[in-house]
């Protein structure tokens, strides 16, 4: 009897224990640790700081931040430099970096979100959902000397997949190419940076109103494809897309510095914005040039911009990276079912090309051909942002990468690259 006694004395006592073993979450939140603990060198990490102090020497960059992750621990994560150089304030690990189209894996995911529920299917025409799509006219002849043009009818309708993909035809305004830019310049449609008070689906409407570049699924063409999927965010879900973001996405991984439009207590913590002058000497991003303030993310607006409209940190995107590479799930809260990852994460343009490599739904795919390049192994996704931001996550390897500086043009983007290198050498397993 005493023995039976003790015997249930100790199951009440250990059943607390028992069960938060039993619901410790598979993939737990990322944490800094030694380098050699996830088979890391450490001295092999310092070449990293020397290269990027390199850069910043030459004067080629003010700052950086970057952060690395591998199975499932951070090893890396610094800020090197100067945030603004004029006063010396040097680069917090933790500023706040404008993304750009670093937004475009974050809505593709929140799109593939809605499509695990059902809301709709990947071949499905887009204009079941936005019908201002259902018409739509394919570039024919273009007049340089006043931007008119002429149109054929599309073969088919644009799917949700060719949009994912960026086949679509739709093109991009500024960086697009030059009839397209043209086109997009006399109908005033925005890139999505520092867009300010307009609103998604206007603009979206209207620019279902124009040519596509060529038809659907012929060629891959970057451009406002991702756009056009944050207001099928908003229409499905009948939520804002930056709504949907915080709600879905943001909150439940821990992603506590991802905003289109940062709150006032944050202010501060926006890197300062650097371009090139005509001989390519750094410089502070002049107040209101090329049609934008650069501290556009410290100011109020309503434009949710699924392509370009995010900042953030290397910090919370390394979360979302780990994320994809846990097979949709993280700290204990799923976002994605692993198969929807590996459907993301895989060849989606067939024979076409981007590069050496191919395209996901949201991702660049690194192509055997293309791991041939630099080492990162193939199946790695891969993409960045326009204010000179770079990513990418290693399913073989367990690994990824973020880096971050802020200038725009950039002669000296290679050093994305570079970051690559650097950290697969320092691998010591």
């Amino acid at each position: 009897m005493k023995k039976r006694l003790l015997f249930f004395l100790a199951a009440i006592l250990l059943a607390p224990f028992l069960h938060a073993q039993k619901k410790a979450p598979l993939h737990p939140a990322l944490m800094e640790a030694k380098p050699e603990s996830a088979d890391i060198s450490t001295e092999r990490l310092k070449r990293i700081d020397r290269v990027i102090q390199d850069y910043i020497d030459k004067k080629w960059i003010a700052g950086a931040t970057a952060i690395i992750t591998r199975r499932g621990k951070i090893v890396y994560y610094k800020g090197l430099g100067y945030d603004d150089m004029d006063s010396h304030t040097p680069m917090k690990r933790d500023a706040i970096c404008r993304i750009a189209s670093q937004t475009k894996a974050i809505t593709s995911t929140a799109v593939m979100i809605l499509y695990e529920e059902g809301k709709f299917l990947l071949d499905d025409p887009v204009s079941q959902y936005i019908p201002e799509f259902k018409s739509s006219k394919v570039l024919d002849k273009f007049n340089e000397q006043d931007s008119s043009y002429t149109t054929v009818p599309a073969k088919r309708e644009i799917t949700i997949r060719d949009l994912l993909t960026h086949v679509s035809g739709i093109g991009y305004p500024v960086i697009g190419s030059k009839k397209m830019a043209a086109i997009y310049a006399k109908a005033d449609i925005p890139s999505g940076i520092a867009t300010g008070n307009r609103i998604l689906g206007t603009e979206m409407k209207r620019l279902a109103a124009l040519p596509l570049e060529h038809q659907p699924g012929e060629h891959w063409t970057y451009g406002l494809s991702i756009d056009v999927l944050g207001y099928l965010v908003e229409v499905v879900s009948g939520m804002s897309l930056d709504q949907f973001f915080r709600q879905r996405i943001f909150e439940p991984l821990g992603m506590e510095d991802s905003y289109f439009y940062l709150p006032a207590s944050k202010y501060k913590r926006l890197a300062v914005l650097y371009t090139e002058d005509s001989l390519h000497h750094l410089m502070k991003f002049p107040m209101e040039s090329g049609g934008y303030h650069p501290d556009y993310p410290n100011r109020s607006g309503t434009y949710y911009s699924g392509g370009a409209g995010l900042s953030s940190t290397v910090l919370d995107y390394a979360i979302f990276l780990q994320m994809i590479l846990n097979g949709g799930d993280y700290n204990g809260k799923r976002i994605l079912s692993r198969n929807t990852v590996r459907i993301m994460t895989m060849n989606q343009i067939g024979d076409l090309n981007l590069g050496a490599d191919k395209f996901g739904l949201g991702f660049e795919v690194v192509s055997e051909k293309g791991s041939a390049r630099i080492p990162n192994n193939e199946g790695s996704i891969s993409w960045g942002g326009y204010f000179s931001t770079t990513y990418w996550a290693d399913p073989k390897e367990k690994l990824s990468g973020v880096i971050m500086t802020q200038i725009v043009p950039n002669s000296h983007a290679e050093l994305g690259d570079k970051f690559k290198v650097l950290v697969y050498q320092a691998i010591n397993d």
